[in-house]
């Protein structure tokens, strides 16, 4: 029996099929329309009166919905700007509860100790704080191209090479958040994923014929060992899971990019678990997802680091779970993109 989020995934991406499915998608792509109008009215409001908020303010968004790599590159340039001695904060809206706070969020506290992640569904007031107390002279909004009401210094899209805008379409017949031309916005775009993606010269193209003044850079993300999730401290290198057995399982918008990445390392992936984004696991599912793996008596059980922070205070009895440790690397236009963004501190 599928879910009523997966059911919608499988409808709008033509998976189902039949005039019940045909009728469906045609009311989904009306209420489409009626939502795209309704995002465009509220960027033309909110364009005439921009907030402040007394930093520099550099927004790391996506335009469609699920993963794009977004929180990855949060990391990487929370810690790229403060090793340029600059005060980061991160503000984030949160999503789920993790630690109290969230699961993005708590990943990122517990990989940046030196940044202050700051969770509040008002960004303006989140600012404040970052400000008041701790001095914070850069901001960074996580999810935030939709933040339209924030002036921003920097605004940077995240897209995934491998499938950029889905189907095309709007919420709820699609998975775009806004029309393709709310990409005249950006500033700076970020593939994401291009070692997955054939080619990215189509893309590239597309997107500069929206907006050509926007630096294009192009990233992968890396794999940079286990670490257990009991014990953080506890790191394997890349090749120590070599040619073992696994169960890998994940709760994240793009779990085949999570299980390409562990198939590249030489793991036999004897079964891959996929939860919805962002779920709520209980003790319940670690303790199925453990049995599992022993029944098949396989040599590990693998999750991502975004998963880990949601599962590390349950009871992990008679196995270890590992979380992979993902780096994302910029491969083109690096030095363009370091100029650009120090540039802001120069004005």
């Amino acid at each position: 029996m599928l879910s009523q989020r997966e059911y919608l995934y499988n409808l709008v991406t033509g998976k189902i099929k039949g005039p019940v499915a045909v009728f469906l998608r045609l009311f989904l792509f009306m209420l489409s329309l009626i939502y795209g109008l309704a995002v465009v009215s509220l960027v033309a409001c909110y364009k005439r009166r921009f907030v402040q908020l007394g930093a520099k303010v550099i927004s790391v968004g996506n335009i469609t919905l699920g993963g794009t790599g977004k929180t990855t590159f949060v990391e990487y340039l929370s810690n790229l700007l403060s090793l340029q001695g600059k005060k980061v904060a991160v503000l984030s809206r949160g999503y789920r509860r993790a630690q109290g706070i969230g699961d993005e969020p708590a990943m990122l506290q517990r990989k940046l100790p030196f940044v202050h992640v700051i969770v509040n569904k008002n960004r303006i007031e989140a600012a404040d704080e970052a400000i008041r107390q701790y001095a914070a002279d850069t901001l960074i909004l996580d999810d935030g191209m939709q933040q339209w009401k924030i002036f921003k210094d920097l605004e940077i899209v995240t897209i995934d090479a491998g499938d950029p805008f889905g189907n095309g379409r709007m919420l709820p017949a699609g998975f775009l958040r806004e029309p393709l031309t709310a990409l005249k916005r950006a500033d700076i775009f970020v593939l994401t994923q291009v070692g997955l993606a054939k080619d990215t010269s189509i893309l590239t193209d597309k997107l500069k014929r929206i907006n050509s003044k926007a630096l294009i850079i192009e990233s992968i993300h890396k794999p940079d060992g286990f670490n257990s999730v009991s014990n953080p401290g506890e790191f394997l290198e890349l090749d120590a899971l070599k040619e073992k057995s696994a169960l890998i399982f994940s709760g994240i918008g793009n779990p085949q990019g999570f299980e390409n990445c562990i198939d590249e390392l030489g793991v036999n992936i004897t079964k891959a678990l996929r939860f919805a984004d962002h779920h709520d696991y209980t003790q319940a599912d670690i303790d199925d997802v453990i049995k599992e793996a022993h029944q098949l008596n396989l040599d590990a059980i693998i999750t991502t680091h975004k998963d880990a922070v949601k599962i590390k205070e349950f009871q992990i009895k008679g196995a270890k779970i590992l979380a992979l440790n993902i780096k994302l690397n910029i491969t083109k236009n690096e030095a363009e993109f370091n100029r650009r963004l120090l540039k802001l501190y120069s004005l």
